[in-house]
């Protein structure tokens, strides 16, 4: 089946039923419980005149028309699976239930109709998708978007899926599903709407905060709900909040509804977009600083400069989020240096900056040494001291982890260490160790052009003479050993 046909989901099904009192059905209840027939759009407990409307044969009709006092009865419906005669109750609750006047003489088996409505969707896909193929593992809600992420082999029955999940998720209005993988440079990607609205702007809640977006435009992951909020419970007012890649504003507009001063970046012109009108849906927007940039400028320009401008509490604290988990660990070398011998003495007096980096371990046992791994070597540095924690978020795929590395931004990363400087060898320190006098000015015929050259060689003298004290202080603290 290729196109949902809902009639050929109808089915009779021989149920047992036990008829009570409706004056004990309270107290019934409690024993029969875990017995319940559970279907969807089906209450098991029902009045005489509404279950005699879905029985499936004339025998079934006669047995509860003929119920003596039938308008002061009731019908509990039981799961055939769990009970086929009345001594598979539990000898406890048949005690209790003939207390209540229940035996087994008020038990029964009666033929019903079940339809389309009453099935599970899952029920209904394993119906439909043949068995050598797998099935719909999961899908994301976002607002009223339905996202599926369907392997190839199930093309052909996309359509279908689709349908029977629009029909069965009582929040969908559209089901999309992935056409492609997440594009590297703004982590959105290609869909196809499957059935339902067209219309991708949707509208979410999550930590205490409304958020809107276009869906097909900007990247947004309901999964990742609970580790915002485990960010966000560590910020407070007063602190400060570099969100190199903020997307819409997952970490972002909680922050600053928290009081707390956030510069919030993104490539993505879309992601800025809507990111401006969550904090001002949020009534956060005079917190939010947004920025358009690529991560590296976010941090050298935006980030440095306004560090060095800081000025905080003695108790606040400095707060930098990195969520990009296939990339960010190689924007960790933009802070590698980031401050001057000049302004390292003003980055001493500031709180220690917590970065929190996300990445990606695959196929790998440990996937806390992988993280580590990644960011020692992109920093290339030892950084026992530094690494605070390492943090399994979740599982994106078979052997697939995104962690999270909170990192200390220390002196030893930041600092004008030797690591940063230029180290002249070879090639490019024969072009500073001339062997002959680059100054020479030769074939001049005019006193004119005499007195030109002479100003020329001595603004070249003046820059020889700088370029020179430059490379003898270099020497002298040991940049070239």
């Amino acid at each position: 089946m290729t196109v949902l046909v809902r009639e050929a989901f109808k089915k009779e099904v021989t149920v047992p039923c036990l008829f009570v009192n409706a004056s004990c059905i309270h107290k019934a209840k409690d024993y029969l419980k875990n017995y319940l027939l559970k279907l969807q759009l089906f209450k098991p407990l029902q009045s005489v005149n509404d279950f005699l409307n879905i029985l499936g044969d004339s025998n079934s009709k006669d047995i509860v028309s003929n119920l003596p006092d039938k308008d002061s009865v009731k019908v509990f419906v039981l799961n055939p699976l769990k009970i086929s005669s009345y001594s598979d109750l539990q000898e406890s609750h048949r005690e209790e239930l003939k207390k209540l006047g229940v035996n087994e003489d008020n038990f029964q088996f009666v033929l019903m109709k079940i339809c389309y409505e009453n099935w599970k969707a899952d029920e209904i896909l394993r119906a439909i998708v043949p068995k050598n193929l797998d099935s719909v593992s999961g899908y994301s809600i976002i607002g009223h978007i339905l996202h599926l992420n369907l392997r190839e082999e199930l093309s052909d029955f996309k359509s279908i899926i689709g349908q029977v999940l629009l029909d069965k998720v009582k929040t969908a209005r559209s089901v999309v599903n992935k056409v492609d993988s997440i594009d590297s440079t703004y982590r959105n990607f290609k869909m196809e709407v499957l059935c339902g609205d067209t219309n991708m702007v949707a509208t979410v809640k999550e930590n205490r905060c409304t958020f809107q977006f276009d869906f097909s435009t900007v990247y947004w992951n309901p999964r990742l709900s609970t580790e915002h909020e485990r960010i966000v419970q560590k910020i407070k007012k007063g602190d400060v909040l570099y969100d190199v890649f903020a997307g819409v504003g997952p970490f972002a507009v909680p922050a600053g509804a928290k009081g707390c001063t956030v510069l919030a970046n993104d490539l993505n012109p879309e992601s800025c977009k809507w990111l401006k009108k969550n904090a001002k849906l949020n009534k956060v927007d005079s917190m939010i600083n947004v920025f358009n940039h690529d991560g590296t400028d976010f941090i050298q320009d935006v980030l440095k400069a306004h560090l060095l401008n800081l000025q905080l509490d003695k108790n606040s604290q400095i707060h930098i989020t990195m969520n990009l988990p296939a990339l960010a660990y190689t924007f960790l070398k933009h802070f590698k240096g980031l401050f001057s011998s000049d302004e390292i003495s003003i980055f001493r007096q500031l709180p220690v900056p917590v970065v929190y980096l996300y990445c990606f371990s695959k196929g790998v046992e440990d996937p806390a040494l992988t993280a580590r791994s990644l960011v020692e070597k992109e920093l290339d540095l030892n950084l026992d001291d530094e690494i605070n924690e390492i943090f399994f978020v979740r599982n994106v795929a078979p052997n697939k982890e995104m962690m999270r590395v909170t990192i200390l931004l220390s002196e030893k990363i930041v600092g004008p260490g030797i690591d940063k400087r230029p180290v002249l060898s070879g090639r490019f320190l024969k072009m500073v160790k001339p062997k002959k006098n680059p100054f020479k000015v030769s074939h001049v015929r005019s006193i004119k052009l005499k007195n030109k050259a002479k100003a020329y060689v001595t603004q070249l003298k003046k820059v020889n003479y700088l370029f020179n004290m430059e490379i003898k202080n270099a020497i002298s603290t040991g940049l070239f050993s």
